[in-house]
């Protein structure tokens, strides 16, 4: 029988697929957070036959941790953080989902809705069994001021820009929340095969281990055009664990303020989509992000720092973000990808 809060990568973006899928254990519970992996982009140094051999190997590593576990948690709906039609993955299990009636994108909404009805028929679920909760919203409150050190931060020369910027985001935002409120709602469920509860900013004790899950946050940038994760947070004894799911690094000051409040013993921090530089990423995000991550470093009693998942998809990432490296041995602090972890190299350096 377990003693302690024990946790296993099972597969992150340093082995050769894409996913954040971990596995915790406690005395009281099994748990496997982000289900889902997917193939490398086509710029990945790898010739399509490897990377389909990695995603088949992760794929048959993460169903079999998910057999063996009470909880699945889906921070949301991107299909390197869950399964869509594998239901053999949820049977007998409890859900806990991201909730595809509210902040969520238009993309993301249309996967939460079939992932959930896909669920009613393949466990011939009863009305009675579907818990639907009536729509009393009549509007939704600007993200934005859920974040204050991000909103008053001065970027100097950017800040015009960036006034652009999040000018553009806040019209996206209101056109989403019109929607949220037109939707037909998604209900959770609770019958004999499956449990799916929508956690957002909840608490959840079983036995002595806390399982604990942030409000929505943005999926990267402010008012990012992706969406929004779910952060899950588990507690046992001594020992915290925080899986981050896609916060980009953190990009957002607020969401390094979080961690570093919530001071985790184990921290699973994703990290700047780098292969992206140019593109997607500009300097002024990407220094933020740095920022942000040397500044959590500093200032967490961490035992461990994953640092991996969108980061790893390049063979540059650690000259990228030197400074974060750098921290860590300033520090003393143990911060590695996944496969580090484990004791194997990662895959992306390997192959350049």
């Amino acid at each position: 029988m377990k003693k302690h809060l024990e946790f296993q990568p099972l597969w992150f973006d340093s082995m050769g697929a894409k996913s954040t899928s971990t596995l915790v254990n406690t005395p009281d519970i099994t748990i496997v957070i982000d289900p889902g992996v997917a193939i490398m982009q086509p710029s990945f140094p790898a010739l399509p036959e490897q990377k389909a051999e990695w995603l088949a190997i992760a794929e048959n590593k993460i169903k079999e941790a998910c057999q063996k576990a009470d909880i699945i948690t889906i921070s949301h709906y991107h299909y390197d953080h869950y399964f869509p039609d594998d239901f053999n993955v949820y049977r007998g299990k409890t859900v806990f989902a991201k909730n595809p009636n509210e902040y969520i994108n238009n993309n993301q909404r249309e996967r939460g809705e079939k992932f959930l009805n896909d669920i009613f028929k393949e466990f011939e679920i009863d009305e009675k069994e579907k818990l639907l909760k009536k729509q009393k919203k009549t509007e939704y409150h600007d993200p934005l001021n859920d974040i204050p050190h991000a909103a008053s931060k001065d970027f100097k020369s950017y800040n015009e820009r960036r006034k652009e910027v999040l000018s553009k985001g806040r019209k996206r935002f209101k056109k989403h929340a019109k929607k949220w409120l037109s939707y037909e709602q998604l209900p959770e469920i609770k019958s004999d095969n499956i449990q799916v509860i929508f956690p957002e900013g909840k608490t959840f004790k079983f036995g002595d281990t806390k399982l604990k899950f942030t409000k929505p946050l943005f999926h990267g940038i402010e008012y990012a055009g992706v969406g929004w994760v779910l952060a899950t947070i588990i507690e046992y004894g001594n020992k915290k664990l925080f899986h981050s799911s896609d916060l980009s690094g953190p990009m957002i000051e607020d969401y390094a303020d979080l961690i570093i409040k919530e001071n985790p013993s184990i921290l699973f921090l994703d990290g700047p989509t780098t292969y992206l530089f140019g593109y997607i990423l500009n300097r002024i995000n990407l220094e933020r992000t740095i920022e942000n991550t040397a500044r959590i470093i500093r200032e967490i009693d961490a035992d461990i720092i994953i640092y991996d998942h969108h980061l790893t998809r390049e063979s540059k990432f650690r000259d990228h973000t030197k400074k974060i490296w750098d921290t860590a041995v300033e520090m003393d602090k143990k911060v590695m990808t996944a496969s580090e972890y484990l004791g194997e190299k990662t895959v992306v350096e390997i192959l350049e």
